[in-house]
């Protein structure tokens, strides 16, 4: 059943724009008055004649229906017979190499005309076109081409191309308007450039619904790269057949073929009495076009017009030339800016780390405005645009692309959208503002993705009159009465980005080969970290190990003593955290998330055991806390708790001796701020950008020896995030900061109310 435009059923009888897609403009059955037309079958009998042949061509002997040409036929017609045998002789397979048209110049009682013939699959078609009444060409219209053809060579760019290109057809023609109409990725189309008569308003930059132009019109400019309406205002004339019950005559490929009432209304419309359109076809496709308008009726000579066409084939050649000059520029800034992140992810530890380090020139390489990073649990949010980005957003958007279905990232692996009209609401409503998506997932684990980002393009259009979606009947019959208004109308579109190039998703494929190379290096690294540490962890567990055993040996020598228990509770203990640390990694390392058990906890109590285990184990170390009262937060208690042992260790062992250990506790309009800081130098931007991540070498102090591998701070921030916080790293001299950032949504109501400081005072250890 057919559909409205909108989707909705049609009712009989109703015409919609599919209407046009189904009118046979190929075969009008018509022909322009000025010219007659002849079509013999392949026998050379004639099928086809126009019913002005006669009064065209005068007195001579021309064939009848069902006759088979002859010499005798068009007789004193010099040239005629030799070109249509010569066309005649092809092979007749209908291929587009055979249809290329031939011309010969004939002489009859009518006057002089201009004869094409070309051969279809089933017929030999002769075209017989006046010359007199066609606009005189100037004096030096071959050199005036020639200058013009030589001009369009030197040119570089589309632009530039462009612009000469519709100055020379103007030239070559005398229309009043020259458009070069470029079409866009949606079909509808832009003019691009101009060159028009000073009393006529300009179209520059308009733009045109993809409707005016139905799919078999686009389809039939293809075939048939040159147009010409001569008189929108002229009757046609009707090509009649041998029998009633035969099919249309193919027209193609005809230079006289008339046109459709819809398209003639069409150009009434907007106050056209003559056009002509030339093809700008680019590897096959229908790229663009040259149009041309008069306000009187205009024919233009048939030399003129393959002047024009040529003058339209070298523009598609060197066009094509200068689009693949941009394509490769634009492949060079791709491949420059992978080769940069390979490079950096390959000598990083973290392929996370190493993204996020290069979100700036991901962006700027892919016309993105913002870049999401996910890696489990992990979610990264940079953007160009400052304030116009959140980690909400950039969660809400992971969670719906891990629910996707693999179907939905056939068949190159990437989810494409200009548009998220068709996302959730629990996606949209975050995102507001975000339109253009190109999502890749990379890696073994199913949650890791770059996804880059493209705002809303909110744009004015300046359309060439209401770009209307239904009209109505009109004096064309059962058909769609034309836009009737040309008059300039603005729409504002809102809810799409620009969309993605062919070029883009070609290097975002590529780009995600890369990553997904570089997952599997960076595995194979993990997993020989992995067993450098178990074995690093063996030799490290001998000496406590060895602890215990002593401490057995004596115990069973001497008797009971506590102090003797003492220390084998403390290095039991020890051991535990050590085989505890493996177990967190090994469980990180593989892209789950930690086990959380979750409640109601006391964080200013849980700080306080928390400082008191650690002066107990850094006796050295002077702590000098500001704690409010209270502060009651929905966390694992012995994880956070782990998580700030981990980093009162990093301090303990970092900061100056003879320098307090500051550890302040607040809350933030509902958000929960840890900062332990201690004094010291500003840790190295190498070392900074990788403190979070396992097995990197920590930084030494004078007169400590090196340590050979760090997971404390990689178990804290990972705790810390898969809390929904973050833990973060500055410089506040001469404070080295590590800053504990719990959201608001851990904040726990007790009696009604979020529990919070009740005087902010600073309490004791």
């Amino acid at each position: 059943m057919q559909a409205n435009l909108d989707g909705s059923p049609a009712e009989a009888g109703v015409v919609t724009l599919d209407n046009c897609d189904s009118e046979p403009i190929q075969a009008p059955g018509h022909v322009q008055p000025h010219g007659a037309l002849f079509a013999f079958d392949t026998r050379g009998v004639l099928t086809h004649r126009s019913s002005n042949a006669e009064a065209m061509l005068g007195e001579m002997a021309l064939p009848s229906f069902g006759e088979t040409l002859s010499p005798r036929h068009f007789a004193g017609m010099a040239g005629f017979h030799q070109l249509a045998t010569r066309i005649g002789d092809k092979p007749q397979d209908g291929t587009l190499a055979e249809i290329i048209p031939e011309t010969v110049e004939v002489e009859a009682a009518g006057g002089v005309f201009d004869l094409v013939v070309h051969r279809t699959a089933t017929h030999l078609v002769c075209e017989f076109e006046q010359r007199a009444g066609a606009a005189p060409l100037p004096d030096d219209f071959v050199a005036d081409a020639r200058r013009a053809i030589e001009r369009l060579k030197r040119q570089k760019t589309v632009q530039t191309l462009l612009n000469v290109a519709v100055q020379a057809v103007r030239a070559l023609t005398g229309f009043d308007r020259v458009m070069a109409y470029r079409f866009r990725h949606d079909d509808s189309g832009e003019v691009v450039a101009e060159s028009v008569e000073a009393d006529l308003g300009a179209f520059l930059g308009q733009r045109y619904p993809a409707g005016d132009i139905p799919q078999q019109a686009r389809r039939l400019y293809i075939l048939n790269t040159l147009r010409l309406i001569a008189d929108v205002g002229a009757v046609r004339v009707a090509v009649k057949t041998a029998m009633r019950t035969a099919p249309p005559l193919d027209m193609s490929y005809g230079v006289l073929r008339s046109v459709s009432p819809i398209h003639l209304e069409y150009l009434s419309n907007m106050g056209v009495a003559a056009s002509m359109s030339v093809s700008i076809v680019i590897e096959g496709k229908l790229w663009g076009m040259l149009a041309c308008h008069h306000r009187q009726p205009r024919r233009v000579a048939y030399v003129a017009r393959m002047a024009c066409d040529t003058v339209a084939q070298i523009l598609a050649a060197h066009l094509q030339g200068a689009l693949a000059m941009e394509r490769s520029s634009r492949a060079d800034g791709y491949g420059g800016m992978r080769a940069r992140l390979v490079g950096a992810v390959r000598g990083d530890a973290d392929v996370l780390v190493a993204l996020t380090r290069e979100s700036g020139a991901l962006m700027e390489a892919f016309g993105a405005h913002a870049v999401v990073f996910a890696q489990g649990p992990t979610v990264r949010v940079e953007t160009a645009v400052p304030g116009h980005a959140d980690q909400g957003m950039g969660s809400a958007l992971i969670r719906w692309l891990n629910t996707l279905p693999p179907a939905d990232l056939a068949p190159h692996g990437m989810l494409v959208l200009d548009s998220l009209l068709a996302a959730p609401p629990e996606v949209r409503e975050p995102m507001a503002g975000w339109a253009g998506v190109l999502a890749l997932p990379f890696g073994n684990a199913p949650s890791n993705w770059v996804v880059l980002l493209r705002k809303e393009e909110i744009q004015t259009i300046r359309w060439g009159g209401k770009p209307e979606k239904v009209y109505k009947p009109g004096p064309s019959g059962p058909r769609l009465t034309p836009r009737g208004s040309f008059d300039l109308w603005k729409e504002t579109v809102r809810d799409k980005a620009v969309p993605w190039d062919e070029s883009a998703q070609t290097s975002a494929q590529k780009l995600l080969d890369d990553l997904m190379r570089a997952d599997v290096m960076h595995a194979s690294e993990r997993d020989k970290a992995r067993g450098e540490m178990l074995a690093m962890l063996g030799s490290d567990l001998r000496q406590p190990l060895q602890t215990i055993l002593n401490a057995a040996i004596e115990l069973k020598a001497t008797g009971s003593d506590p102090r003797i228990g003492e220390r084998l509770h403390t290095t039991a203990a020890r051991m535990k955290r050590l085989v505890g640390k493996v177990v967190d990694v090994s469980r990180m390392q593989t892209g789950a998330m930690l086990h959380l058990q979750t409640g109601p906890t006391d964080l200013c109590l849980l700080l306080r055991q928390a400082l008191a285990e650690a002066q107990e184990a850094h006796p050295h170390m002077r702590i000098q806390p500001l704690l409010p009262h209270d502060l009651v937060v929905e966390i694992d208690a012995e994880r956070i708790a782990q998580a700030i042992g981990h980093l009162l260790s990093n301090a303990g062992q970092h900061g100056a001796a003879d320098e307090p250990v500051l550890v302040e506790l607040r809350d933030l309009a509902g958000t929960t701020v840890l900062e332990i800081s201690n004094c010291g130098q500003a840790i190295a931007e190498a070392t900074a950008v990788a403190m979070f991540l396992p097995f990197q070498p920590l930084p030494m102090r004078a007169g400590l020896r090196a340590q050979r591998v760090g997971v404390g701070l990689y178990i804290a921030h990972q705790i810390v995030e898969n809390h929904g916080g973050s833990l973060s790293y500055t410089f506040a001299e001469p404070y080295v900061v590590f800053s504990m950032v719990l959201p608001p949504t851990l904040a726990v109501a007790v009696g009604g109310k979020k529990a919070v400081p009740r005087d902010g005072a600073a309490q004791g250890i």
